[in-house]
């Protein structure tokens, strides 16, 4: 069966190129042109990828991705954006998706970047499949669910986040360095800059309640990466 991917889009000559080429590559497209009926079809749909742009009618990109997420989803975004600005990737990211492409692109990067998030995905799955509950007292992981769960607060894992925490679990009380992590959980370069995992390791600790001024579990090491402790009895 082919991977679904939905395309949240309203420039219908982008729309047209990016599916005809989906679909010669075997890839499932559907597409939308308008905000809440995208989100709409994003929740409800099951889709292995969604392309979703940044400035829509109804509903702008960042609303969406929150949606999506707080719906519990945990499908990859890779959200498009006429805005080069550095504030604008990272609030993307900050929200739950998972990459980023800025406009114009071209096709064979657009492809990559889709290839690249598929295989993450497939790797959180794999992390489902073989995780357990973690955890300790008022914090408890349920990588399986994809969830955390702090204080009675329980917040959706994205699958990105859900592929770094199992990295971080596999690799626990040792020191990764950011370069590691990007090479191993991203799983290539391009544009992505280590300021990608600082967002992501940002995203985590705030879902954990580890925001205090020195971090209990993902500790920073200075001009290095970072180091996990993860929650014990």
């Amino acid at each position: 069966m082919s991977e679904r991917i939905l395309m949240i889009e309203d420039e219908p000559g982008l729309v047209l190129t990016v599916g005809d080429r989906l679909e010669v590559e075997g890839y499932s497209f559907e597409s939308c042109m308008d905000g809440p009926e995208g989100e709409k079809k994003a929740i409800e749909e099951d889709w292995n990828l969604i392309i979703l742009d940044l400035m829509l009618p109804g509903k702008d990109g960042f609303a969406i991705c929150k949606a999506i997420r707080a719906a519990g989803k945990f499908t990859p975004v890779l959200m498009l954006t006429a805005r080069s600005r550095l504030d604008d990737k990272v609030g993307g990211l900050k929200i739950g998706a998972d990459d980023y492409l800025c406009k114009p692109f071209e096709m064979a990067e657009l492809l990559a970047r889709i290839e690249a998030l598929l295989r993450r995905a497939e790797a959180a799955s794999k992390a489902l499949d073989t995780g357990t509950k973690k955890g300790s007292g008022e914090l408890q992981i349920d990588l399986k669910r994809g969830f955390i769960t702090w204080k009675d607060q329980e917040s959706p894992l994205s699958a990105q986040e859900i592929k770094l925490l199992d990295y971080f679990y596999r690799h626990e009380d040792t020191i990764i360095s950011r370069e590691e992590l990007l090479n191993s959980v991203w799983g290539y370069d391009s544009d992505i800059t280590t300021r990608t995992i600082d967002v992501h390791v940002a995203r985590l600790r705030q879902k954990m309640g580890d925001v205090k001024d020195i971090s209990k579990y993902i500790h920073t090491v200075r001009g290095i990466g970072y180091k996990f402790t993860p929650p014990r009895d």
